[in-house]
């Protein structure tokens, strides 16, 4: 009885710390994404300039409602999506490692897809209010 508490906690322990990971890192890229400055490299990879708000808001508040476990799945969706344009839109799916190496994204797009399966967990605001639908958690 009590290694399966043990292991339940451990459970939502880790769901908890993936999604403050994943959370933390698309805020920074996501804020980073506001400054002028990025707007200047985005035609060299492809992407107008007008579509620099709109990324950068599709990576700060995706990890803001990660963070306190709010529409969880549907966040990592988006983030997904954002993580395989990255992918092959940014990166073109190039070259694995290196300068221009599409590993990290795929680590994030990984991570994201894990959140899509496992839900937001025990340790969420979803979970404390009970009256959101599952398939929104």
């Amino acid at each position: 009885m009590e290694a399966k508490i043990k292991e339940s906690i451990l459970h939502d322990i880790a769901h908890f710390g993936l999604r403050v990971t994943l959370g933390v890192i698309f805020i920074v890229h996501g804020v980073e994404k506001f400054d002028p400055v990025f707007a200047s490299y985005m035609p060299s990879f492809g992407i107008p300039i007008e579509m620099q708000i709109p990324i950068a808001l599709a990576e700060l508040v995706p990890g803001i409602l990660l963070i306190i476990g709010v529409l969880n799945r549907i966040s990592a969706s988006l983030l997904a999506v954002v993580m395989v344009g990255a992918i092959f839109l940014v990166l073109h799916a190039e070259s694995f490692t290196g300068q221009m190496g599409y590993e990290y994204p795929l680590v994030l797009l990984a991570a994201s897809l894990i959140i899509i399966v496992i839900g937001p967990g025990r340790i969420s605001l979803s979970y404390m209010i009970k009256k959101i639908p599952r398939f929104l958690q």
